[in-house]
């Protein structure tokens, strides 16, 4: 068997800091998203805060169309029905990331001292780990 991937999701500041306080179990994305339940992700808050700020699992990823996926789960997105259609305006489907086993790293790992390590690029969206990342990244997800 393969070694399990490690997906880096990024997100807006507010976001990933509603997934560590636990008022955000959903993670919204207008692209598919490969990956299976129990998926090691790493949490990459976006500018200004540019850091990995936790880590967690992947429960199950639910694809809808947008106005069923707003009615039955609207309650875990961390976000209002405008922001919400404008994230996924001309998209057929969402797809949403249940997460699980939310952890927050005691320290951000700043984009600085990732880059010091390695060369590093965060994704717009989402990418999985690769080898040739930064160790400090990689080493964060125990599989």
């Amino acid at each position: 068997m393969s070694p399990q991937r490690t997906l880096l999701l990024s997100l807006r500041p507010r976001f990933a800091a509603a997934i560590l306080a636990g008022t955000k179990s959903i993670e919204i994305r207008r692209r598919p998203v490969n990956a299976s339940p129990g998926t090691p992700i790493i949490l990459y808050a976006s500018s200004p805060q540019m850091a990995v700020v936790g880590t967690a699992r992947l429960g199950t990823v639910t694809i809808s169309a947008p106005d069923d996926g707003w009615v039955r789960f609207h309650q875990e997105f961390g976000l209002d029905r405008e922001e919400y259609n404008a994230y996924l305006d001309g998209a057929p489907n969402a797809y949403l990331l249940h997460l699980t086993k939310v952890n927050r790293l005691n320290e951000p790992l700043p984009l600085q001292h990732l880059r010091e390590q390695a060369p590093f690029q965060p994704p717009q969206s989402f990418r999985y780990v690769a080898a040739n990342d930064p160790a400090g990244l990689r080493d964060l997800v125990k599989h």
